[in-house]
């Protein structure tokens, strides 16, 4: 175990801290067959790390455009228009780092090796210090780690970010990697999916999840040829996630688990693939969100989300109302869709509002942000003699267009 991961564990220990086809079934009570429960995924753990660079919403249009050295009048309109709900973000791209890099600014240079460079270092460094922080959660070494699911949009290397942060952590080196790249919104709650199956199917398994996203890959400055880049200007954010999965837990893991993650799905809606679309060129990646992606989200997830829980509406209850939700936020329109379109009552994606707009939309990462106030929403219920939902559902959607979601109980 390195130096770092020994003294968090120590500190941690002394207080300082399936397919498309048919879905299993479940009952609004639970399982009937205890064995069966036994095997199920559970989040054990949760951690974060953000950038040193706040970057608040009410200075954001000033901020962009003089770094960018940009003064067209029209775009800057635009960009005040924007309403994102957003009220602060973390980047990696300080003013200092603008400076060393001030290609980054220009509308032709090509800076694909720059914007490599940055991204790589920078997605390394945040993983390894949101890995740190689940584990001090978690409260046990990095060594008990068997599986690897490493998530990341923001970089271009081999080997890639799974081998530098298994290194990092001092992982044993027969560690199971699963690297997932360039999933964009969906990666969390895929990632999680991935996790599920590698707990319940590798006994005694402990598997990491760590998402890590930076907006330094698609960064440049405002163009008329490109307005949707100022969607991401007003949107988008920096950071990382981590958590810890497993099955079968140990004495010591009940006090602290946290979900139970029941059926996973993911599916994607044919037809759909140009609604979000990225490219890799010589400046980055470029990115274009459809006008109809919201709504392209308010058609399915109705049928998506009732394909998640069937079995349970049958045991009474109303409906989605009964669960609690954790919705990545992908932006206000998305919320409000998914908020009309099921009937949610507002207090319902509070976690996903407050996540917004304290992180802004930090793709992968953001559901495990929601998560954790999620958590403390449930601790802080459960210490005031509250009894809060027992199940709830987990969603993302992203490129293609693709719908992830898990069904998951609480252990809160």
């Amino acid at each position: 175990m390195s130096k770092e991961a020994n003294n968090c564990f120590s500190g941690c220990l002394n207080g300082d801290f399936k397919e498309a086809g048919a879905v299993p079934t479940v009952s609004a009570g639970g399982i009937s067959d205890p064995a069966s429960r036994r095997r199920k995924a559970v989040i054990l753990a949760l951690g974060k790390a953000l950038p040193d660079q706040l970057l608040l919403q009410e200075s954001l249009v000033e901020n962009y455009f003089r770094e960018t050295n940009c003064d067209d009048p029209v775009m800057r309109e635009k960009l005040e228009r924007k309403n994102t709900t957003v009220k602060r973000r973390y980047t990696v791209l300080s003013h200092d780092l603008l400076q060393k890099y001030p290609e980054l600014t220009t509308q032709v240079s090509p800076t694909i090796r720059q914007r490599l460079d940055i991204c790589n270092a920078a997605v390394t460094d945040l993983a390894h210090k949101a890995a740190m922080s689940c584990l001090c959660d978690w409260g046990r070494p990095a060594a008990n780690i068997t599986h690897l699911v490493y998530v990341s949009s923001s970089e271009l290397r081999l080997p890639g970010g799974d081998l530098h942060l298994a290194s990092r952590l001092s992982l044993r080196p027969d560690v199971a990697r699963v690297p997932l790249y360039f999933l964009g919104c969906y990666g969390g709650v895929a990632a999680l999916r991935v996790a599920k199956d590698l707990a319940e199917n590798n006994p005694g398994s402990r598997v990491l999840v760590v998402t890590s996203e930076t907006t330094a890959i698609g960064y440049r400055p405002p163009s008329r040829d490109r307005p949707y880049d100022l969607v991401g200007a007003a949107l988008f954010g920096d950071g990382a996630a981590a958590a810890v999965v497993g099955a079968e837990m140990e004495p010591g893991e009940v006090n602290a688990a946290f979900l139970e993650m029941e059926v996973a799905v993911q599916e994607f809606l044919v037809g759909t693939a140009g609604v979000v679309d990225g490219k890799m060129g010589e400046q980055g990646v470029s990115f274009k969100l459809g006008r109809d992606l919201p709504e392209v989200i308010e058609g399915r997830v109705e049928e998506f989300c009732r394909r998640l829980i069937q079995g349970m509406e049958r045991e009474g209850g109303d409906g989605f109302n009964d669960l609690f939700w954790a919705v990545h936020p992908g932006g206000p329109a998305i919320l409000n869709r998914v908020e009309e379109k099921l009937g949610l009552l507002p207090e319902k994606l509070r976690c996903s509002w407050r996540a917004l707009s304290d992180y802004g939309n930090a793709s992968s990462n953001t559901v495990f942000y929601v998560l954790d106030y999620m958590r403390e929403e449930m601790r802080r219920k459960k210490k005031g003699g509250e009894r809060g939902e027992e199940w709830g559902l987990v969603l993302a959607f992203g490129p293609g267009v693709t719908f992830e979601g898990i069904l998951v109980r609480s252990l809160i």
